[in-house]
C-alpha cells in the first residue's frame, strides 16, 4: 500500500501545533496533524494553562476589540493600563536575564495582538482575566504582569476551539499515533515513521513541522539535562512530551540550541500524581499566594525572597528552589492578616483554635 501523502504533517497537539495545522490549511495545503495522546487526552500542555494570552495594547479601547460583548460598566470598573512593546520586551529580557533570540522575541511582541485577532477569527472567545490577573482597588479592577485577557475556558477552551476550526479546514488528525523518525530523501526530509497500535507505517509530506513539546516527561532527559534529583520532580502537564521532537531532528543532523539545563518550574503540590490529569488539573494544587507569605524548608529555614517581584514573574523559577531544599519539599506559611489576598488554591488547617495556613509545596 502506498504512504499517505500530505503538503503539510504537523507533529503535536497543542496550540503550536495547532496554529501551524490551521495556517497551513488555510493556505490551501492538505494537512494532517499527528496527535500522540488519544482524542480524550489531547491537546498536550496547552490543555493544562489558564489560557492567558500577554499581548501589547493602549487600553480599553484595544481590548473592547478583542472582547466585543465587554460593557459600559465593566469598563467602568476597569483599569486596564497599558502594555507597550518597549514593556513587553523590557519584561522578556529581565526574567530570562536575556538569554533570549533577540530576533525572535522582536517577531513573538510585535505579533501579539494581530494573532489574537487571528484566533479570534478561528472561534477562540477571550475574555478580561479577572479572576487571575486583577486585582480590586477601591472598587476598580487593576490588572498585572501583562496578562490581560485570556481564552474562554483556559487552555482547555483554547484548544477545543482550535480543534474545531483545524476539523472545518479539512485538517486530517491521527489520535493515538506516535512519530519515531523523520525520513531523510534527496530534497530534504520527506516524511515520518509512524507507530500506530505497535505497528509501524509511513506518512510522506513536503513539508514538515515539529511542535510536539519539550521533555518533561522523560524521567532519564530530566536528570540527564536538567541535574539530580530532577528525576523526582512532579509533571503538571501532559505526560506525552517525552522529547521526541527533539531526538528526532537531532537524529538527522539538527543543530542542538537553546538552554537545555533550565525549565518552567513551579511549585505544586506535593502528593500530587506524577503527570497532569486533564479530567481535575484545576485542582492538582497551585502554590501561588506566596508573596503574601513566608516559605521554609523542612529545617524551618526561609530560603527565598518570597516578595521580590509578582507572582508573575517569579513562578516558574521558584520550583527549582523548592526541588533543591532538604527533602525536595517546603512549607508556606500565611496568617490572618493576608487572608483576603489568598488566591482560591489554598487549603485551610486549623491547629489549636487559631486558624493558619500551612501548604506543602513541591517542585515540578
Amino acid at each position: 500500500m502506498e504512504p499517505q501523502s500530505f503538503d503539510v504533517v504537523v507533529v503535536g497537539g497543542g496550540n503550536a501545533a495547532l496554529c501551524a495545522a490551521l495556517a497551513a490549511a488555510e493556505r490551501g495545503a492538505k494537512v494532517a496533524l499527528i496527535e500522540r495522546a488519544p482524542e480524550e487526552r489531547r491537546g498536550g500542555n496547552s490543555h493544562f494553562t489558564g489560557g492567558g494570552f500577554r499581548m501589547v495594547h493602549h487600553g480599553a479601547d484595544d481590548i473592547k476589540r478583542i472582547v466585543p460583548d465587554l460593557s459600559d460598566a465593566d469598563i467602568a470598573r476597569s483599569d486596564f493600563g497599558k502594555y507597550s512593546a518597549e514593556d513587553y520586551l523590557d519584561d522578556l529580557g529581565r526574567i530570562t536575564q536575556y538569554y533570549i533570540d533577540p530576533d525572535l522575541a522582536e517577531t513573538l511582541v510585535n505579533g501579539s495582538t494581530d494573532t489574537v485577532h487571528w484566533l479570534m477569527g478561528r472561534g477562540v472567545k477571550f475574555l478580561p482575566n479577572y479572576g487571575r490577573q486583577a486585582y480590586n482597588h477601591e472598587g476598580k479592577f487593576k490588572f498585572f504582569g501583562g496578562i490581560v485577557i485570556y481564552a474562554n475556558g483556559g487552555g482547555a477552551g483554547l484548544v477545543e476551539a482550535e480543534y474545531k476550526a483545524a476539523l472545518k479546514h479539512g485538517v486530517s488528525i491521527r489520535y493515538g499515533t506516535r512519530a519515531m523518525a523523520l525520513l531523510r530523501g534527496p530534497k530534504g526530509i520527506e516524511g515520518v515513521r509512524l507507530v500506530v497500535d505497535g505497528v509501524e507505517e509511513v506518512v510522506r509530506a513536503r513539508a514538515l513541522v515539529l511542535a510536539c513539546g519539550g521533555f518533561e516527561a522523560n524521567r532519564e532527559w530530566r536528570t540527564r539535562y536538567l541535574g539530580p534529583g530532577w528525576d523526582m520532580a512532579k509533571v503538571r502537564g501532559t505526560r506525552y512530551n517525552t522529547g521526541d521532537g527533539i531526538r528526532m531532528a537531532l537524529e538527522v543532523g539538527a543543530q542542538s540550541y537553546g538552554q537545555w539545563s533550565g525549565c518552567h518550574a513551579v511549585a505544586w503540590e506535593r502528593y500530587a500524581g506524577d503527570y497532569g490529569d486533564v479530567d481535575n488539573w484545576h485542582t492538582a494544587g497551585y502554590r501561588h499566594s506566596y508573596p503574601f507569605g513566608l516559605m521554609v524548608n523542612a529545617d524551618g529555614e526561609r530560603f527565598v525572597d518570597e516578595g521580590a517581584d509578582f507572582r508573575n514573574y517569579t513562578y516558574a523559577k521558584y520550583g527549582r528552589v523548592v526541588l533543591a531544599q532538604p527533602g525536595s519539599y517546603a512549607w508556606q506559611v500565611f496568617d490572618a492578616q493576608t487572608l483576603p489576598l489568598l488566591r482560591d488554591d489554598v487549603s485551610k488547617v486549623h491547629c489549636g483554635g487559631s486558624l493558619r495556613r500551612l501548604r506543602r509545596s513541591w517542585s515540578m
